[in-house]
């Protein structure tokens, strides 16, 4: 339990007891650093139940809890603040109790309960992953393990958009300019091979509409009319109607591409435990719709078309069916989540990670799912996050200014290895060892430094900023990981042997209080799929393991039982860090 819930029941029994009076909700918080204290509970919203000032308030209940509460040592009162300090017992014990539990705060999912399926990902076979596509992978990833460690059962995802006119363009692009190339003889990944020609197609239209304008037409004729868009259109046409020869070139594009993309996904560390493509999935949605208008959730236009009135619910009026009958992006979603319940029939709740420009769609399709009748609609989620930005700007496919992921996670291993060797700390390492390092060291910095922000914050991202061995970044943590890895080979005697009573230095206390929390810290950040809440705990806890090491001598200590304790306690700060690095994808290194 942890000192909230300890102490939770003997404020309310005290507060029963002095005054005769029964209370709700206690507020806890944080100790400041000026006062002495390990917990502080705020006093105030007790004068509207009890006549008395929040000092005379504050002592009564303070020396209540002295008397009746084994963990409570003594107590101070600032203001209305009733500053608790707790016993050295208390702390010890804590520690001797999860000294040898693996994977410490992680909870094991609950039989018979309902599983999370995580979405995130979900790319288009015409180009290769980008930056905006990492951060992606990373939130998604990361929310997926966080919410598995906080006890449930979880399924990971992806949607890959395979069809539709922006995959005609590269396959036409190919058909017209690529000579047979492949990725075997152009030494290109497939998915590298199928942008180029995305590119390409984009060029050869941008001249055809330059053209048709200075031929006399207007830009939007020229958009309409130049005949490589034309083509593309033709072939979609094709590729709907079955067409065997379209249907071969884009099974051949498709797996060029697939076989890329599972490369990128190997090297940044992120798994999918299903797909599902768009080729497969875009008719569904149109017998939901066909029921909802039974039940009259939807409703039918003159012209044909079907429409969803949401304006009494702040909205407004949504398509989801057009004249011809066929089906928009919303039906598609429509039926893919409620088929993806079939497909896994114990899944209670679904987490989308689509950028913010979705919002309003993830408003709409979440509403629409709950007037269809579905219970599970109740536990959907839009992890909504922020763009990407470099100090070079925006990023513009079409035109091939994309910042490819395969190249940022090259680029950032070659950071690592830039800025270690200006230290330089590794002569004793082998080749092989200092490029594995340079890689821990690179992806460890690039995903910290994206995962360390609020999701829905737009991100400036600063590759030789991330990859500073100070402050609040990856490589700052792997650092502290190293050192206490350092200090438990130097251990030359047995760190595990049982210890007498010792006296708690402030800083250990400090640091006993900083890891408590973990279990919490998970909890939390899996109600609000936020990764930062994991990434800057981890901080603070290598920022409050560093001022013990300052502050007291560990191998060092001429107390044997002291020397012990602090080793011990130094592991399980790195066994804590390692976990949360774990739940944010990060891997730690044994040496720095």
């Amino acid at each position: 339990m942890t000192l909230s819930q300890i102490l939770t029941p003997q404020i309310e029994k005290a507060v029963s007891a002095l005054f005769g009076v029964t209370i709700d909700k206690i507020e806890f918080q944080a100790t400041r650093r000026e006062f002495e204290g390990d917990i502080t509970m705020v006093i105030f919203p007790l004068l509207k139940l009890i006549k008395s000032n929040p000092v005379e308030l504050g002592n009564k209940i303070g020396t209540y809890l002295v008397e009746n509460v084994a963990e409570v040592e003594k107590f101070n009162v600032v203001s209305g603040f009733l500053n608790i300090v707790i016993s050295d017992k208390y702390y010890l014990d804590f520690f001797a109790n999860t000294r040898g539990i693996e994977n410490f705060g992680f909870v094991s999912p609950k039989e018979n309960e309902k599983a999370i399926l995580v979405e995130y990902s979900s790319p288009n076979t015409n180009k290769p992953l980008h930056l905006g596509h990492v951060r992606n992978n990373l939130l998604g990833y990361s929310v997926a393990e966080i919410i598995k460690a906080s006890g449930k059962k979880v399924y990971k995802t992806q949607i890959i958009n395979d069809r539709g006119i922006h995959i005609c363009k590269s396959m036409l692009a190919w058909e017209k300019f690529g000579n047979n190339e492949t990725p075997e003889t152009s030494k290109m990944k497939g998915d590298k091979l199928v942008g180029k020609y995305y590119v390409e197609f984009d060029k050869a239209y941008k001249s055809q509409i330059n053209e048709l304008m200075q031929q006399g037409k207007s830009e939007d004729e020229a958009k309409k009319q130049a005949p490589i868009i034309v083509e593309a259109q033709e072939m979609l046409q094709k590729w709907e109607a079955g067409d065997e020869q379209v249907m071969n070139l884009w099974r051949m594009m498709n797996q060029w591409v697939y076989a890329g993309f599972a490369e990128t996904y190997k090297n940044l560390g992120v798994d999918f435990d299903s797909y599902y493509y768009e080729s497969n999935t875009y008719l569904l949605g149109k017998d939901v719709v066909e029921q909802g208008l039974e039940k009259g959730v939807f409703y039918k236009k003159t012209d044909g078309s079907v429409w969803i009135d949401l304006t009494e619910d702040g909205l407004d009026e949504k398509l989801v069916l057009r004249s011809d009958g066929t089906s928009v992006y919303m039906t598609q979603d429509i039926g893919t989540a409620i088929q993806r319940v079939k497909d896994l029939s114990d899944v209670g709740g679904m987490v989308y990670t689509v950028g913010n420009e979705q919002d309003y769609h993830f408003k709409v399709l979440f509403l629409i799912l709950k007037k269809l009748g579905y219970d599970w609609a109740q536990n959907l989620f839009h992890l909504s996050y922020g763009m990407v930005d470099l100090p070079s700007g925006k990023m513009k496919s079409r035109e091939g200014t994309v910042v490819d992921a395969d190249d940022l996670m090259e680029d950032m291993t070659e950071t690592a290895k830039s800025i270690s060797e200006e230290l330089g700390k590794l002569d004793h390492y082998s080749e092989e060892e200092k490029a594995k390092l340079y890689k821990t060291i690179g992806l460890g910095a690039l995903k910290y430094y994206i995962l360390k922000v609020d999701p829905k914050k737009r991100i400036l991202f600063n590759p030789e900023e991330s990859v500073d061995f100070a402050g609040n970044t990856g490589p700052f943590i792997q650092y502290t990981y190293a050192r206490i890895q350092s200090i438990i080979r130097k251990a030359d005697f047995d760190y595990f042997s049982t210890m007498t009573s010792i006296s708690l230095h402030e800083k250990e206390k400090e640091l006993l209080k900083q890891m408590e929390t973990f279990p919490e810290i998970i909890q939390n950040a899996a109600q609000n799929f936020s990764p930062a809440l994991i990434a800057n705990y981890t901080y603070e806890l290598v920022r409050e393991y560093n001022s013990f090491y300052q502050a007291v001598p560990i191998l060092g200590s001429d107390n044997f039982d002291e020397k012990v304790f602090r080793v011990q306690l130094s592991k399980k700060v790195a066994d804590i860090i390692a976990s949360a690095f774990s739940l944010l994808g990060i891997d730690v290194p044994e040496r720095m």
